[in-house]
């Protein structure tokens, strides 16, 4: 598992500057146009780059590339492509070529965000800690927080069954979450960011209560499905992903039924913060 790519593809933070990053044969690997954009403020840091890596080796012969990987992340259009990263050690060197003031405080910076991925592989429950928290710095309500961070550990529940019962693929995972949705509220994911006006965000990020409580529902009964049934392979999983996503289905019509009015909402969080 660890020479494949990870689901832990989080963004963080450097000064309000997004850095994309992923976890990859058991270390960070960070976006390179991310952290020049972050350090330099280019409007446009992919030139940059590329007249980096010129200057650099017209003067010293050393080509940044080797030290860099190609790497998908997900771009500002939602879709994932493959993107210059590096490790922290040969990011630390990519620095040196960029004269910033942002510089010191990036590497202190970088050290740390290294250093608690180790400690959250060791103690998972700090993960979920330091996920809670940066919920909250965002703005979102504590109760809110406590059924997100629930539904994180329903999907990944759901997902680890997916990887033991032989799905492999990322085609694969969003076919079956897709599957799960589209029974769920009569839309697949991407449909579903449409309706909530969104692009590369994470759609449960912008699911308010009852949206996420019928996705728990959803993922949870597929799970157990899956488990009764002890299906393998990708055909047998669909068909537990459709019947997970149908028991949810019917509960939320019920549910609109007696209130009279939908559970999907076009609503997302920044409709909050206005």
């Amino acid at each position: 598992m660890d020479n494949k790519l990870t689901s832990n593809s989080q963004p963080v933070i450097f000064q309000q500057k997004e850095i994309r990053r992923i976890w990859f044969k058991k270390q960070w690997y960070f976006s390179v146009v991310d952290i020049i954009q972050a350090l330099t403020d280019s409007v446009n840091p992919r030139n940059y780059w590329h007249k980096m890596k010129k200057r650099e080796k017209r003067e010293t012969r050393f080509q940044l590339s080797t030290i860099c990987r190609q790497l998908k992340l997900i771009s500002s259009d939602g879709k994932k492509y493959l993107t210059d990263c590096a490790n922290v050690q040969n990011t630390l060197r990519i620095i040196q070529s960029i004269p910033s003031k942002k510089a010191e405080p990036f590497k202190l910076w970088l050290a740390k965000v290294g250093k608690e991925r180790i400690e959250e592989i060791q103690n998972p429950e700090l993960a979920m800690a330091r996920m809670k928290n940066l919920y909250r710095q965002k703005g979102y309500p504590e109760n809110w927080i406590e059924k997100r961070a629930r539904g994180i550990a329903i999907r990944n529940e759901l997902t680890d069954e997916w990887k033991n019962r032989h799905v492999y693929h990322s085609l694969e995972f969003a076919i079956l979450t897709n599957e799960i949705m589209n029974e769920t509220f009569g839309m697949k994911v991407g449909q579903y960011k449409k309706y909530k006006k969104l692009k590369k965000e994470n759609l449960r990020d912008h699911m308010d209560d009852m949206e996420l409580i019928f996705t728990m529902l959803a993922e949870a009964t597929t799970t157990r499905i899956t488990r009764k049934k002890n299906s393998k392979g990708f055909p047998k999983l669909k068909k537990d992903a459709k019947q997970g996503g149908q028991v949810a289905g019917r509960a939320r019509k019920d549910v609109e039924q007696k209130i009279g009015e939908k559970i999907t909402s076009p609503q997302n969080f920044f409709h909050h913060l206005i």
